[in-house]
């Protein structure tokens, strides 16, 4: 396809590449089908990943009542 026919390209189909296969048109997955849509920011807003609160928590443990600690 030239770069005219791809700006133009029906939008539920997409470019697929595949380690050693060749570059080929394929149909768009709809995500709302998928049994984890529910799960993507795009959902519910509450699922963005916030990297700052992440990174500030990283290496704490919190321990509530039910947790359990084990050695492996």
């Amino acid at each position: 396809m030239s770069q005219d026919e791809i700006t133009v390209m029906n939008g539920s189909k997409c470019f697929f590449q595949l380690r050693d296969v060749r570059l080929f048109l394929s149909d768009k997955f709809d995500i709302t089908k998928h049994k984890n849509c529910k799960l993507l920011e795009d959902y519910n807003m509450k699922n963005t990943f916030d990297i700052v609160s992440y990174i500030n928590q990283r290496g704490k443990v919190k321990l509530n009542k039910t947790s359990v600690i084990s050695r492996m």
